[in-house]
């Protein structure tokens, strides 16, 4: 039974993040749409809103929900895990992941009203946040007690880095192209 429900637990996971992946590309372009004239700005911000909500409520939220009920259910069949240092850790990281999806929640529906309190540049950066949470979960589900944490500290940190330079690079070269 066990090894049913991890296989949709993986499933639903890389649903799930595939639906925050895209959440936050199409915000970057409904950003940029802003700077369009009209009539342009209206057709592609209604046309936005429309994919936002349905990636929104029919892909990502309902894989969230499968994936934390999958979890919650692996734990009770298995309760050992909650034993394991970790597994914390990991919790830990799902949970910053929980606040990441509300969060983007809360931008759409900013968006929809109309309001753009982030530039396109800050929600590419946005984005990297869900793509370390990603690389921590895996690597620390992947490894377990094996990871020597400082390593795995130090590879956060250079991969953000680096996901930072390369959106900052990327920024350079479309405003040049």
């Amino acid at each position: 039974m066990y090894q049913y429900i991890l296989a949709i637990h993986i499933i639903f996971v890389v649903c799930w993040m595939a639906g925050l992946f895209y959440m936050v590309r199409l915000f970057v372009y409904h950003t940029e749409a802003q700077q369009k004239p009209e009539p342009d700005r209206t057709i592609l911000s209604n046309q936005f809103e429309i994919m936002e909500r349905k990636l929104w409520y029919i892909i990502t939220v309902p894989s969230m929900v499968i994936v934390v009920i999958a979890g919650i259910t692996m734990l009770c069949l298995v309760p050992a895990w909650l034993q394991q240092p970790w597994m914390h850790i990991k919790l830990f990281f799902v949970v910053c992941l929980l606040v990441y999806h509300f969060k983007c929640q809360n931008i759409m529906k900013q968006m929809a009203l109309g309001v753009y309190k982030w530039t396109s540049t800050q929600l590419r950066l946005w984005n990297e946040v869900a793509t370390i949470l990603l690389f921590a979960i895996v690597f620390l589900v992947v490894l377990k007690s094996a990871v020597n944490w400082i390593y795995g500290l130090v590879g956060l940190v250079l991969l953000s880095i680096i996901l930072s330079m390369a959106v900052k690079i990327y920024k350079k070269m479309r405003m040049k192209g």
